[in-house]
């Protein structure tokens, strides 16, 4: 029985060695591609891509991309994880200030900020840390704030189920700073509300009141 056990254990540690392994082909061939298309671009604008400067820029840039969309790799499944809790709690949680950083899809330029999250448990809570993980897994891809705004609270909704959650991100974008119109001092804020957060003024107002006042 030992020796069985050990040959199971064994052929877990060969699948974990070859989907390891299998990543690691997928993350290359993705760097190369990824590569190839920014020197196109660098080529393409006139730069000279055989200079200095420029010459490990290209994979620079593709391990840079890969980073700030790294969302993409990843699922809300394997973030959370055990870090749902039950807990005889029903006042407000509320983490606010998260750092923010996304690219805008419409010119893949960053836009950032800050997002405040805050829920009403129903007998669960999820582990703090978490709720940064969230914004971070939905944030990391090509986005627009407002459906951003909207799944970090759904994601919170679907989860622990609670009686409501509140979202409001306030961001700047580099598409209005650095192009088009050029208004360096403006902000974009948005917000998602659901269930006693939609429907209970006190609780919405308690929210925002939090928000703004620490």
């Amino acid at each position: 029985m030992e020796q069985s056990g050990d040959t199971d254990t064994g052929k877990q540690s060969n699948g974990h060695k070859e989907a390891k392994k299998e990543d690691l082909k997928t993350t290359e061939c993705k760097l190369k591609e990824l590569s190839s298309a920014y020197l196109s671009i660098i080529e393409s604008i006139g730069e000279d891509c055989s200079r200095q400067g420029l010459l490990k820029t290209p994979e620079r840039a593709a391990k840079a991309i890969i980073h700030f969309t790294k969302g993409y790799d990843e699922n809300l499944t394997d973030i959370v994880k055990d870090a749902i809790f039950d807990e005889d709690t029903d006042e407000m949680v509320l983490v606010k200030d998260i750092e923010m950083f996304s690219l805008c899809e419409h010119h893949m330029v960053p836009f950032m900020g800050k997002v405040s999250v805050g829920y009403l448990p129903s007998k669960k809570v999820i582990g703090l840390s978490k709720i940064a993980r969230i914004v971070e897994l939905y944030s990391r891809r090509l986005q627009v704030q407002e459906r951003l705004t909207n799944q970090i609270a759904d994601a919170l909704q679907n989860i622990l189920n609670p009686r409501g959650v509140g979202v409001v991100v306030e961001a700047t974008h580099m598409c209005m700073v650095m192009r088009g119109v050029e208004k360096f001092n403006s902000k974009t804020v948005s917000s998602s509300m659901r269930g006693e957060f939609r429907n209970n003024p006190k609780t919405r107002e308690e929210f925002l009141h939090l928000i703004k006042k620490f």
